[in-house]
C-alpha cells in the first residue's frame, strides 16, 4: 500500500521552498537561496508529489546537474532517500545503471551535462536543474527547448554576473523565489550557528550564503587557475584529504606535470564515518603506495587509515597563507568534473575587516576541497623539504 501523499499528510512544517514550488505552475521557476535553505530536497519532494497526483501519466522528469559525480552525491541521493523514507522504493522500478526510477507510472531520469547524448535526447515534461549556475547558457538552452511543461532551477547566488540574472529572471513567464537558512525549520542548531558566524567573518559570504542575495566578486584568493577536461596522466600524483562529517569529507588528487599542478576532485561527501571513508577510498582505487596528506588535527583518523592499509600522513599546515602562496606560485589547472571544487575556488577569498582592510586569512567557509588541495601541495612541495647549499 502506498504511503500517504508526500506533503499533504505530514505533520511537520516544511521549508519555504516546498510551499513555493508546490503552488507554482509557471513555465520557469527560479529558486535562489542561501546555503542550507532546503531548496533541492523540497523541489524533489514536490516533483514526487506531482507524479503521485498524475499517476500513469507517462511523464518524463529530468533531474540535471553539471557533472555525474556531483549529481550522484546530491540530488540523486536525496531522491532515493525520499522514496525510501516514504516506503515507495522498489528494486524493480530502479534502473541503477541508467540512473532512472519509475514512480507512479512516471519516469525520473538523472542526467548530467557531461552526457550530451542525454541532454540532446528525447523530450521531457519537467526539468529540474540543480546548481544551475554551474551550467553555461548553451547547456540551459539545449535543456529548455526539449522540455514541454516546466523548468525548475536552484542555485546559490555567488556569481556577480550570470546569464540567470540577465536572461531568466527578467522573463514574463518566470516566477522568482528567494530563501535562506531561516526558511528551513529542519536545520540543526549547529549548522545555524556556523552560518550565522559569517556575519562577523565576511560581509559578502553572509550576503550570499546567509541572506541568499546576489554576491559581488572581491578579494578572491585564486584567480590564476584554468579549467581542463582531464588530468594529464603523465606526472607524479598524490592526494590531499580534509576530514568532515556534517561538513563534506573532501579528497583531491594532485598531479604535477610540466611545472604545473593539476587538481581533480575525487570525493566530496557528508556523513562519512571512518569505515565509510575506508570503503570509499578502496572504491576509488587508492593504492597502498599512494600518498594521502590529511588534516593533521585528526591523528586518530589518520592512524585508522594507516591500519586499513593506506599511505596516510599528517599534512604540514603551518601558516595557511604560506600554503596558499605556494599554490599561487604555480600554474593551476582544475578538471571540469570537479564541480564542488570549482564552486569553492570561485568563492574562496580573504577576510576583510570592518574597515575594509584585507587580512592574511581566508574566510573559513565552503573550503573543504581548498584545504585538501593545500594540504597536498604545500606538504609535498614545501621548500622546507629541500636543503639549499649556500656558497
Amino acid at each position: 500500500m502506498v504511503k500517504s501523499l508526500l506533503g499533504l499528510m505530514i505533520s511537520t512544517r516544511q521549508p519555504k521552498s516546498y510551499y513555493d514550488n508546490r503552488k507554482c505552475n509557471a513555465r520557469l521557476v527560479i529558486n535562489q537561496g542561501g546555503t542550507r535553505s532546503g531548496k533541492t530536497y523540497s523541489i524533489l519532494q514536490v516533483l514526487c508529489e506531482k507524479c503521485f497526483t498524475a499517476q500513469n501519466a507517462g511523464w518524463v522528469v529530468s533531474i540535471v546537474r553539471k557533472t555525474l559525480p556531483s549529481l550522484k552525491g546530491s540530488a540523486y541521493r536525496d531522491f532515493l532517500k525520499i522514496v525510501s523514507d516514504e516506503g515507495w522504493y522498489s528494486e524493480t522500478n530502479h534502473n541503477k545503471s541508467e540512473m532512472t526510477y519509475q514512480l507512479f507510472g512516471n519516469l525520473f531520469e538523472f542526467i548530467s551535462v557531461d552526457q550530451p547524448q542525454k541532454i540532446r535526447g528525447r523530450k521531457r515534461n519537467v526539468c529540474f536543474i540543480n546548481e544551475a549556475n554551474e551550467l553555461t547558457w548553451e547547456d540551459f538552452f539545449q535543456l529548455n527547448i526539449r522540455t514541454t511543461d516546466q523548468i525548475i532551477i536552484d542555485y546559490n547566488p555567488s556569481d556577480e554576473f550570470h546569464w540567470i540574472y540577465d536572461k531568466l529572471i527578467t522573463r514574463e513567464d518566470a516566477k522568482f523565489f528567494v530563501t535562506t537558512y531561516k526558511d528551513n525549520p529542519k536545520l540543526e542548531p549547529e549548522l545555524i550557528e556556523e552560518i550565522e558566524r559569517l556575519q562577523e567573518a565576511d560581509e559578502n559570504y553572509w550576503k550570499v550564503y546567509g541572506l541568499g542575495e546576489r554576491g559581488s566578486s572581491k578579494e578572491i584568493i585564486y584567480t590564476h587557475w584554468k579549467p581542463v577536461k582531464e588530468m594529464p596522466g603523465k606526472g607524479e600524483t598524490w592526494y590531499g584529504l580534509d576530514f568532515g562529517y556534517n561538513n563534506p569529507s573532501a579528497l583531491v588528487k594532485i598531479e604535477q606535470y610540466e611545472g604545473g599542478i593539476y587538481a581533480d576532485e575525487r570525493l566530496y561527501q557528508t556523513k562519512l564515518t571512518t569505515n565509510d571513508l575506508v570503503e570509499r577510498l578502496k572504491d576509488l582505487g587508492i593504492g597502498r603506495n599512494d600518498e594521502i596528506f590529511c588534516d593533521n588535527a585528526e591523528p586518530k583518523t589518520i592512524e585508522e587509515l594507516v591500519r586499513a592499509g593506506f599511505n596516510a600522513k599528517p599534512c604540514d599546515k603551518k601558516e595557511v597563507k604560506e600554503g596558499i602562496r605556494k599554490i599561487k606560485g604555480l600554474p593551476l589547472f582544475i578538471t571540469d568534473q570537479s564541480s564542488n571544487m570549482l564552486k569553492e575556488i570561485k568563492g574562496y577569498k580573504w577576510k576583510v575587516d570592518k574597515a575594509q582592510r584585507v587580512l592574511d586569512e581566508p574566510v573559513k567557509f565552503n573550503d573543504h576541497a581548498m584545504d585538501a588541495m593545500r594540504y597536498a601541495v604545500f606538504t609535498k612541495l614545501s621548500v622546507d623539504k629541500f636543503e639549499f647549499i649556500t656558497i
